[in-house]
Formats: structure tokens, sequence, C-alpha cells
């Protein structure tokens, strides 16, 4: 009899945790809790737990609950294709999401592919990942290279006329694109007469940067362009202070965000101009009401600002629950058909996900850093940036001739 009710027993508990099962939506979050890029990491861990908690508070996806399912890529590729794997065999995840480096986010979206899982792209801005490597598995939220570069060349071109560039380039997928994006729009393709020092990634040392800006200090260049990224931007805007260059050049970022500016400090940051999609006072300098509601629920949680790669996870997770709301279904086929060109507004102004490549078209901001006194005026010294320029997603992102010239070069079909 008491073998009976053990077996009945253990039936019930099956039975329990299969329907458990089924009532979850399970989120798989690839992301670097460790390595070159764990800042970054840190904050869509904050974003996404965030915006988990707030859609179980307000009756989960489709009256199911929502649960993440968390992977530590530590910045290398091979790792994140295995956690993404994992992720999906075992773990049974309804999709995908990370990712603070390109080279670890198209690694991994290929994987999620063949095992037919969505994968969305947070902080990755290589073209390739909707270019040359993209595919109908992958959106990207975050703006890529060409995106970033042609609102920055806009202002630099505008602002600095035929200035003379060195440009300080990480060795690796991100860095090689955003460099020849940003020469395409500033006129700077002649490497004879703008020339590049470029840095071993992912292990540059201190002797790296010096031995590359030495050069770029000798070169007599009016503009010092830093293609790097995470601890390597921190270490090099360092040195680069260091070494007195912010006297002789005007040092400009491809991108840059709260955290690495935070980490560099208001004196060295001082006067540096880059791109971002998306930062917390931007919300509060241009008028938009949901964004400003995100960095205060943001703040509030963690008594930290929220940066633009938080404000990018958080978003992946809210789309991804639209999608499947407006879809009926977790169904990958049947999401690709509702996000494809879908447009929406959460955080700033009007985004899409466009349908021939799944880039997300969004508005890329130029900022220049504020002052030291303006930074620490604010309680938690976060106020680094202010908006000098801008420009629309469908006018920044490349045309749908120039994205197919990019696939024809990868010898890519002209479609995904």
């Amino acid at each position: 009899m008491k073998r009976s009710a053990s077996v009945l027993a253990g039936f019930v508990l099956l039975f329990c945790s299969f329907s458990l099962l089924a009532d979850t939506i399970r989120l798989g979050f690839n992301y670097p809790q460790s390595g070159r890029y764990k800042d970054l990491g840190q904050q869509q861990r904050l974003a996404a737990f965030l915006a988990v908690d707030e859609i179980n508070k307000a009756g989960g996806i489709l009256g199911k609950k929502v649960e993440l399912v968390i992977r530590n890529t530590a910045g290398s590729p091979e790792r994140g294709a295995a956690n993404t794997e994992e992720l999906i065999r075992k773990e049974k995840v309804d999709m995908v999401f990370g990712g603070a480096s390109s080279a670890v986010t198209i690694v991994s979206g290929k994987v999620a592919k063949k095992l037919g899982r969505l994968y969305f792209g947070t902080t990755t801005s290589a073209n390739a990942t909707t270019g040359s490597e993209g595919h109908d598995h992958m959106f990207r939220e975050y703006p890529n290279a060409w995106m970033t570069a042609n609102a920055l060349g806009s202002y630099l071109t505008s602002t600095f006329g035929d200035a003379k560039y060195f440009y300080v380039t990480a060795d690796y997928t991100w860095g090689w694109s955003s460099e020849e994006s940003i020469r395409e729009f500033t006129n700077t393709s002649d490497k004879q007469a703008h020339p590049h020092a470029l840095t071993p990634f992912p292990k540059a040392f201190i002797k790296d940067f010096k031995e590359a800006l030495v050069k770029a200090e000798a070169s007599g260049a009016d503009i010092l362009i830093l293609v790097l990224y995470g601890d390597d931007l921190v270490r090099a805007l360092k040195v680069a202070y260091e070494m007195g260059i912010k006297d002789k050049m005007k040092v400009v970022l491809p991108n840059i965000t709260l955290g690495i500016a935070q980490n560099v400090g208001a004196t060295i940051m001082e006067d540096v101009i880059s791109t971002t999609p998306w930062e917390w006072m931007i919300p509060y300098q241009l008028g938009f009401v949901r964004g400003q509601q995100f960095a205060e629920a943001f703040t509030a949680a963690y008594d930290v600002r929220p940066t633009s790669t938080a404000a990018t996870a958080y978003g992946i997770v809210y789309q991804y629950k639209d999608a499947v709301e407006r879809a009926g279904t977790t169904n990958t086929q049947s999401l690709i058909k509702a996000l494809e060109g879908h447009e929406f507004t959460l955080l700033k102004d009007r985004q899409q996900w466009r349908a021939f490549d799944h880039q997300n078209l969004q508005t890329v901001y130029v900022v220049r850093s504020k002052k030291r006194e303006q930074v620490t005026s604010d309680p938690l010294r976060s106020d680094f940036f202010e908006v000098v320029g801008s420009l629309e997603g469908e006018k920044a992102a490349q045309t749908l001739t120039e994205w197919r010239a990019e696939r024809a070069a990868a010898n890519k079909p002209p479609h995904l």
C-alpha cells in the first residue's frame, strides 16, 4: 500500500512539474558575468530582471509566468555558443538573448537558428551581425556600426571639416567594421593620410595602448578615434590622458555607455564625443516619459543609473512579450512574422524591426561629455552626456542595396 502511495505521489509530482513547465515562459539569457565586458553584462542583468519582475507582477505573458535562465559567456564566442545549445536543449528555453561582443552574438545566434529558436542581440555593433552573418532567427536591438558611424560622421564633418584623423582599433570584427564605417562617413578612407594602429583583442595590455597612442601623437592628427570598447576603452582613455594627448587632439569614440564613462572618470571624459542609442538623461532632455519611468524604476531598485546596454536588454524582454501576445504563441516562425516590420515606441521615439535584415531602426544620438562639475552635481555622479546631434534610424541605416552589396561580398544570398 505504501509502495502504491509512493508511485502515485511520484506521478502527481511529475504531472505538477509538467504543468509548471507548461505555465512558464523561459528566456535564455546569455551574457558576460566575467571578462572585459562584465560591467556591460551586469547592467543587462539588472535590466532584464527588472523587466521580468514588472511583467510577472502585471500577469506575465499570455497569463504565464516568465523566468530567466542565465549563463555566463565570459566574453568567449565558444562559451557563448555552448551556452546557447545548453539553454535550448537542456533548459528548454523559448528564446535566447544577450551578448556584449559581436563575435559572441554571431556564433550564439547561429546555434539558436540551428535549434529553432530566436536570438536577440543586445550590445552588438558589428555590421556583420545583421549583415553578412545575418539570418532569419537573429534580431539585433542595438544600432550597428554603420548607423553610429553615419550619425557620428555627419557631426564630425560639419564640425571639424577636413581634419586629419588617426584610428586606434581593436583587432576583431566590431573594430574592423566600425573603423571602416567611420572612414566612409568622414571621407578618411585614405590610410596614408589618416593612419591607424591595431591593438590585440581580447588580450590587449597597457603597453599595446601606449604603443598605439605614441604613433597617434607622432602622426600630427587633429582627431583621435578610439575604436575600442569595454575595459579596453577605459584603459586607453586613461593612458591618453596621462600622455597629455587630450590637450593636442580631439578624442572621439564610436560608442559610449554610462558605465564606461563612470569607470574612466568625469575629468578624463570631459568634452569627449561619441554616440549612444540611449542613456538615462536623454529621456529628460528630449521628453520621453516611458524612458524616464524606466530610469526611475531602475535607479530605485538598484541605486545606480541605467545605461544604454540596460535599456537594450529591458527593451528586448518587452518586445518579446509584445510579439508573443500579438502572435498568440511562442512558436518561432510565428514570432519572426510578428516582429518583421513591426513599429513601436518604448523608452524613446519610434523604433522598427526592419523586415529585410532584422536590424532595429532607431535614432542614434551624438553626445558630448559634460564638464566635471556638471557630472558630479548629480546625486549619483552620473549626469555625463548632452545631446549635440542625432540621426533618425531610417536615415542612419544601410539601404537595401547597400545591405545586399555587403551580403554579396561575403558570398551570401540577397535575403535572410
